[in-house]
């Protein structure tokens, strides 16, 4: 049996990782016997002919997808795609949306079979024995599908008690060098549940209000797998981490006590931190901490079921600041009854912290207290337009503010980001001395959207296929780096961070000594080939000619792409990860384009 599991397009400035819960379902396919494929849309581009020859390629029996709100318009119209492509597919969906939206979900997209609600890979394990026989799949829980006109819906599972039987998610199916390209740090759960019941998250219901947590050991062996695939930089996804003391402490122990040096960050909320927690898990290795504050008016916080205080914001930041943690907290526009009052409660508030802030609009995402109650509250939904639920716009109103109101209100605080912004790109496009804090943070935002364009708008396929004799005939050419950019550059530093810290772009553990990748591809040619390559991005992206070089430099130097030599021609492409260079379930990739 072989399975394609789709990762569907996902914007940068979400923050595009690597995909855990596409990995954790291409585990649980994999525990169940099956061969299982990862076709990612997250940091590749996406088209019919390209999703029609992955298809021709791996001959998949069954073809799903997870998506959140924002991305499951792309989700849903690649997985009907598949199944114009190749009507025998199994076709399925899972994921927070579809678990809180079956019936309009199958209803409005005929070309899918099935959907996997809550909770799925004890789901997967019992339906994948049963895949050609719907007779079958009344008996399965936590199923919906159509059957004779209309939508069935198999009942509920309850959650997993022992998350320890889970196998680690499937990164080895990832494209790795891609992510690690970007930058992003690699996400890791600690534990599912959550008892707070807040009334615009899915959380709750998604995982349940009880915690249950997963082995100190079992989780450092999950980092060491991580780390062993060339990622440095770890992100603790789930907002409890820190809810049970002795057992982050543990965790915290586990990492110290293997010797583990790895920059992490976690999520948090204000009432769980305290001294000695913080303290710790410093030492363990966590330089940054993002709360969850959401408004800086009390009466708010209590509408909206959140269950913190100010002064435990306040003590939360001043404890993260005092033990040498980077603290983040965000906030959120368009809360029920939110007046431009309670707004500028948020923003003094927010101020007040002296520490990085940001805002969110309220998405009123299907599952949530909040749309499903929508009656009980000063709120107005302004529309179903899944794609615009990126809490990025206002897509709610109150009787007191509109939209526009509130997207007003935004503006006057990113105005004053952008003001800023504005001061640095200026220092550093003249080449002016400034901090080296501010020109990483330049730099670095810089090199992210080019490295996300050459990804999202597969540059390197399309634009780094030579004949040999353009290569040979090329003199003069020099690396791809920009020397004045490396010049500012710290050993293993990496641009995406303002600390000119690596948040997974390969740092020590990627090789970076010269190679040979195309077995009898001499040094001086790949070095031609390497400056045509920048040549060309640099020509399509109009980025800066340094830049570019240098990036197109870093990512050969590390192994994140390589050159091959075939047929009189000098092609580049994505490694796999730093263990092979190819998917094996993808003998045709270079032809993918």
């Amino acid at each position: 049996m072989r399975v394609a599991i789709v990762a569907p397009p996902y914007p940068l400035e979400e923050a595009p990782a690597p995909p855990l819960g596409v990995c954790y379902v291409a585990a649980a396919f994999e525990a169940a016997g099956a061969r299982v494929k990862i076709i990612d849309y997250i940091v590749s581009r996406y088209t019919p002919e390209k999703l029609e020859a992955e298809l021709d390629a791996f001959q998949p029996d069954v073809l799903g997808s997870t998506s959140v709100t924002l991305n499951f318009p792309q989700a849903a119209t690649i997985v009907q795609k598949a199944k114009q492509l190749r009507p025998s597919l199994v076709t399925l969906m899972g994921g927070p949306h579809v678990s809180f939206d079956a019936a309009r979900t199958l209803a409005r997209y005929p070309g899918i079979d099935l959907l996997v609600l809550g909770e799925g890979e004890e789901t997967i394990r019992e339906w994948v024995p049963h895949l050609h026989d719907p007779g079958a799949w009344p008996g399965i829980l936590g199923l919906a599908y159509r059957q004779d006109g209309r939508v069935v819906t198999t009942g509920t599972r309850g959650f997993i008690q022992d998350l320890d039987s889970l196998p680690l998610p499937s990164r080895h199916l990832l494209e790795c060098s891609r992510y690690q390209a970007l930058g992003f740090p690699v996400s890791i759960i600690t534990g599912r549940g959550c008892p707070y019941p807040c009334i615009f998250c899915q959380g709750r219901r998604m995982v349940g209000s009880r915690v249950r947590y997963r082995d100190p050991k079992r989780i450092v062996d999950e980092i060491e797998e991580i780390l062993g695939y060339g990622f440095d930089r770890i992100n603790v996804a789930d907002d409890l981490f820190c809810s049970r003391k002795d057992r982050a402490r543990a965790v915290c122990r586990e990492i110290l006590d293997r010797g583990i040096r790895v920059p992490w960050s976690a999520f948090a909320r204000v009432n769980t931190v305290d001294r000695e927690m913080l303290e710790i898990m410093r030492e363990a290795g966590c330089d940054s901490v993002s709360f969850g504050i959401e408004s800086g008016n009390p009466a708010m916080l209590e509408r909206i079921r959140k269950r913190i205080t100010l002064d435990q914001a306040r003590q939360a930041v001043k404890l993260c600041r005092e033990t040498g943690i980077l603290a983040h907290a965000s906030f959120m526009v368009g809360l029920p009854g939110e007046t431009m009052e309670t707004l500028r409660e948020t923003e003094a508030f927010a101020q007040s912290l002296g520490i990085i802030y940001g805002y969110h609009f309220l998405a009123p995402f299907p599952g949530t207290t909040v749309r499903e109650k929508i009656h009980e509250y000063d709120l107005e939904i302004l529309t179903d337009d899944w794609s615009r639920y990126d809490a990025n716009r206002a897509i709610v109103r109150t009787s007191a503010l509109s939209a526009e109101d509130m997207e007003a209100f935004y503006e006057e605080y990113d105005q004053r980001n952008r003001h800023y912004w504005a001061k640095l790109e200026k220092q550093y496009r003249e080449e002016a001395v400034i901090p080296e804090e501010d020109f990483f943070r330049v730099y670095g935002r810089h090199r992210m959207e080019l490295t996300f364009r050459i990804l999202s708008e597969d540059l390197v396929e399309t634009l780094g296929d030579f004949p040999l004799d353009a290569v040979r005939g090329r003199q003069g050419v020099g690396p791809a780096a920009g020397p004045d950019t490396a010049q500012r550059l710290p050993p293993d530093a990496h641009p995406g961070r303002a600390d000119g810290t690596n948040p997974g772009g390969g740092g020590n553990e990627v090789r970076s000594e010269p190679w040979n990748p195309g077995g009898g591809v001499d040094e001086a040619l790949l070095a031609r080939a390497e400056a045509l390559l920048a040549e060309r991005i640099r020509d399509v992206t109009g980025a800066e000619d340094k830049l570019v070089r240098q990036a197109v430099g870093d990512f050969a130097r590390k192994g994140f792409i390589k050159a091959t030599e075939t047929n009189g021609r000098l092609r580049w492409y994505w490694t796999h990860n730093r263990r092979r260079d190819f998917d094996p379930a993808s003998p045709t990739r270079l032809r993918v384009a």
